[in-house]
């Protein structure tokens, strides 16, 4: 690796095409070689300059690892590649999903004191999978399509993703705060 590497996409950089499907396996053996390549760990008895850019190459490799990983990550970063305006302020979605999502919060608020909480979360978490699952469909449809229209309709996708991250982390919240109960 070398100092151009700080500057490619995070695509080029684990030698993947530019695409919203990513090979999850095959990412991450590309971040073991990487990593095995710019540890710094190898650059002990290297001159300060080798240094830094062993630590800069690695933070790199960690990052580019990191985005390319998570769905939503991986969505904005794509998005911003092809140049796409990200507004985090926007939060105009569709009314339907809207909607959606107030019902997996009241169902999410129905557990809390349900007798039969842990069934009905297994079901709730089971619900969202998969509708996250249509939502990464559509995702990888759109990049896929890659035309402008498709781009902003990935961009609205992305946000929904992210919703239902959101949800996603309150599950696991709630998982463990029954798991305590």
């Amino acid at each position: 690796m070398q100092a151009s590497d700080l500057t490619s996409n995070y695509f080029e950089l684990f030698a993947l095409p530019v695409s919203f499907s990513v090979d999850g396996a095959a990412l991450s053996e590309r971040y073991r070689e990487l990593q095995r390549v710019v540890h710094p760990d190898r650059f002990v008895n290297a001159s300060d300059a080798e240094r830094r850019l062993s630590m800069q190459l690695a933070a790199r490799v960690n990052e580019g690892f990191r985005i390319l990983k998570d769905p939503l990550a991986r969505a904005r970063y794509l998005l911003e590649l092809k140049g796409v305006a990200l507004d985090d302020t926007d939060t105009r979605l569709d009314g339907g999903f809207l909607m959606q999502q107030m019902e997996l919060r009241e169902r999410m608020d129905a557990v809390k004191g349900a007798a039969d909480a842990g069934q009905r979360l297994y079901e709730l978490r089971d619900a969202i999978c998969a509708l996250e699952s249509q939502l990464l469909d559509e995702l990888s449809s759109l990049f896929s399509d890659g035309s402008p229209p498709a781009l902003q309709r990935a961009r609205d996708a992305s946000r929904k993703l992210q919703f239902f991250h959101r949800l996603g982390e309150e599950m696991a919240q709630l998982e463990d705060e029954l798991a305590m109960s």
